[in-house]
């Protein structure tokens, strides 16, 4: 680049002999800076995205709004209109997406039958309605726990006859989506896993309900492209988990970002349900998140909890006692009727309704 002698600016202003270096710097240095400040200016407007191209935001102040930032193409994820939503059906009997919250709650790993039978019975009576439980577990380290694999899903599968309770759980690997799909009512992608494409795609053939983490590191978009990879390949019954991402904090374990969950529920008509237990990654800060998560319009929570969180195998540190979750889970009650929520109670089975119904 060509440089400019040293010139001091007084003799560009009083000197008629500095014209011609005052015509160099506007050539060299100010007509390039106003070129590139109109360029900036021109594309910061952000054009208009062509209609289903991807995303736009709904200002619920001005259902005919729509933000012209374009987005990353997810037609199918994306709302249709400011009043789409889609309503999960977990069971005949509980659904994910309406009025009604969804709370899941178990340990991080299926340990034994009587670790899960203590689980299904403090939990049935409050409200419950769906039972957590890893049994393939992707762990940082080779030689930490990696869940008893089939057994565990034969556990689970007894303890919902047993309790009624559908039960959740995480799927790892292609290889393993018919095996886990023959014992839970709803198939778990984890973290590590939201951009195994191969995986998604397989399980968008799956006739299962899936529950897909946010990536430890993704972004709005590549969150919603990952949901996109499963819904285009046949599967509708999607539904988000917020779990937190990284930060330069440790803190806490995840930052758990609830400004998402509320951009997901006015860009998305899928379910959202918010994991406060990976986030935080300690108990003690688990309740005030899962209620702020209620309250800012998540559709649900899916909560770590153990009969004995000192002696859990994975994530102790994070884990609720019993007791503590029932408490949690009593605190959620007015939040939810302040938002226009409520809690279902499964207190009695759908025989037992049918039979008082009769009488």
């Amino acid at each position: 680049m060509t440089r400019l002698p040293d010139v001091p600016l007084k003799l560009f202003l009083d000197d008629r002999d500095a014209f011609p270096q005052l015509l160099v710097l506007w050539l060299l240095f100010l007509e390039p800076l106003r070129f590139r400040v109109k360029l900036l200016c021109r594309f910061s407007a952000h054009p208009e995205p062509e209609s289903g191209s991807g995303f736009f935001v709904v200002d619920p102040s001005n259902p005919n709004f729509k933000d012209s930032r374009p987005m990353l193409n997810a037609k199918l994820a994306a709302k249709a209109h400011p009043t789409h939503r889609t309503v999960v059906r977990l069971t005949e009997e509980i659904t994910i997406g309406d009025r009604q919250l969804l709370i899941i709650g178990g340990p991080c790993s299926v340990e034994s039958f009587s670790q899960m039978e203590q689980v299904a019975t403090r939990l049935k009576p409050i409200a419950v309605q769906a039972l957590r439980g890893g049994v393939y577990k992707p762990r940082s380290s080779p030689y930490a726990f990696q869940g008893l694999g089939e057994a565990g899903l034969e556990i689970l599968a007894a303890i919902r006859a047993e309790s009624g309770l559908p039960v959740v759980t995480e799927v790892m690997a292609i290889a393993q989506i018919e095996t886990v799909a023959a014992y839970a009512d709803m198939l778990q992608i984890g973290s590590r896993n939201m951009h195994n494409f191969d995986l998604l795609k397989a399980l968008g053939q799956v006739n299962k309900p899936v529950l897909l983490k946010r990536g430890l590191a993704a972004t709005l978009e590549e969150f919603l492209l990952a949901a996109e990879y499963i819904l285009s390949h046949g599967n509708p019954n999607v539904v988000l988990c917020e779990r937190g991402i990284r930060s330069f904090d440790s803190h806490t374990r995840n930052v758990l970002d609830l400004g998402t969950v509320v951009a997901l529920k006015q860009i998305s008509h899928l379910p959202v349900l918010v994991d406060p237990s990976h986030a935080a990654g300690k108990r003690e800060l688990v309740p005030d998140l899962a209620r702020a998560a209620i309250a800012c319009g998540a559709d649900g929570l899916i909560i770590e909890c153990h009969p004995a969180p000192e002696q859990s195998v994975s994530d102790a540190r994070q884990a609720l006692s019993l007791t503590d979750m029932v408490d949690l889970v009593t605190s959620l009650d007015p939040i939810a009727t302040a938002v226009g929520r409520s809690l279902m109670r499964p207190e009695s089975t759908s025989l037992e309704r049918s039979v008082l119904t009769a009488c």
